[in-house]
């Protein structure tokens, strides 16, 4: 056990107004952020405020799960296609497989591609209120094992296939999900955002549209058009203990902007690959304890799974205040880098690790 840590400054912000968080009920919630683009902090904290004026920001699950991608190599394609028609046919006895290699785990489905004689199979498992890392892999190797076995032809090759896809960016994850795909939305009326944003809807809406949109589709981005969603993916991430790198794929999500019919600007972000736990490694720190107890995802009482979906929802609320507070900065030409300059001016004290 490691007696040394990196100190990352931290800061809770908020409150975020949250609106569901399968709760039926609006819920106010301070945000623990570590990070050290400490500008970060007042950024988001506009767009918390704006929730509360608001009426709060409503966050959604559409469906929750965790990945790993097998490879075998079959003798023939013709065998390892029939090996994939029959397994079509077998999926309560793979739900069998999963269930017993973790008492949390349970099967949510295969997804299979034939490369040549090479079979790829993507688990997708609901893993409780922990991440997954461990248990899919773990649920993995289980129906690895099964599988040679039962189609004693196949022969081993990984246990992990780069179709999972883990901390790289892919057209996979985007399409199939891997981990909690949360969707959060706030509407916010013009004179809220005129008054607070210092900004029209009508602004927001056109810079999204030339720098989400238009500037993601000539860099190359990869069903991804957000202005900086890692931002607040990091920070989140690192004061709940979560495992940081999982941010490549936390970032690839879109902006959505939209006029209403009132004159309301609605705003939404749209993240797929949200993957994180309130149980596991990296939890038993005391830091990460207070602050998931902070964020009321240390419930033992609550039912499996349900922390994890509320850190998960309250992570998207997070992601959209500093996404909208960035956009409406964006339109006014100087104020980025105005306030750079002027809060990072004042950071003067220092930090050291802890032997």
């Amino acid at each position: 056990m490691t007696k040394q840590f990196a100190a990352v400054p931290m800061k809770s912000i908020g409150p975020i107004l949250i609106k569901n968080l399968e709760l039926n009920s609006k819920t106010e919630v301070r945000v623990p952020m570590a990070t050290f683009e400490t500008t970060l902090w007042p950024s988001t904290a506009r767009g918390a405020k704006l929730s509360r004026l608001c009426g709060g920001i409503d966050s959604m699950i559409l469906s929750d799960n965790m990945a790993r991608a097998i490879a075998v190599k079959a003798p023939s394609s013709r065998y390892g296609y029939e090996v994939i028609e029959n397994l079509k046919e077998r999926q309560a006895d793979i739900a069998l497989i999963i269930q017993g290699s973790s008492r949390f785990a349970k099967f949510d489905a295969l997804t299979t591609r034939l490369i040549g004689n090479t079979l790829y199979l993507r688990l997708a498992i609901h893993p409780g209120d922990a991440s997954g890392h461990n248990m899919v892999t773990k649920s993995a190797d289980a129906l690895m094992q099964w599988l040679l076995n039962e189609y004693q032809e196949l022969r081993y090759l990984s246990v992990s296939s780069n179709w999972c896809t883990d901390k790289k960016v892919s057209a996979v994850n985007g399409l199939l999900g891997r981990g909690l795909h949360v969707v959060s939305e706030l509407v916010i009326p013009r004179d809220i955002c005129q008054k607070h944003l210092r900004t029209s809807p009508e602004q927001i809406h056109a810079l999204h549209i030339k720098k989400n949109l238009t500037g993601s589709i000539i860099s190359g981005g990869l069903l991804s058009a957000n202005a900086h969603f890692a931002n607040m993916l990091l920070a989140t991430y690192l004061a709940t203990g979560q495992d940081a790198a999982n941010i490549v794929e936390g970032s690839q999500g879109i902006t959505h902007v939209d006029l209403l019919a009132d004159g309301s600007l609605h705003f939404s972000v749209n993240l797929p690959n949200i993957i994180v736990g309130t149980v596991g490694n990296g939890k038993h720190h005391e830091f990460v304890t207070e602050n998931l107890t902070l964020l009321g995802c240390n419930n033992p009482e609550a039912p499996a799974g349900a922390n994890r979906r509320r850190l998960a929802m309250i992570i998207g609320a997070t992601v959209l205040c500093g996404e909208l507070s960035l956009m409406a900065a964006l339109t006014n030409p100087g104020e980025l880098i105005h306030s750079h300059i002027v809060f990072e001016r004042d950071q003067h004290h220092t930090i050291s690790g802890n032997n």
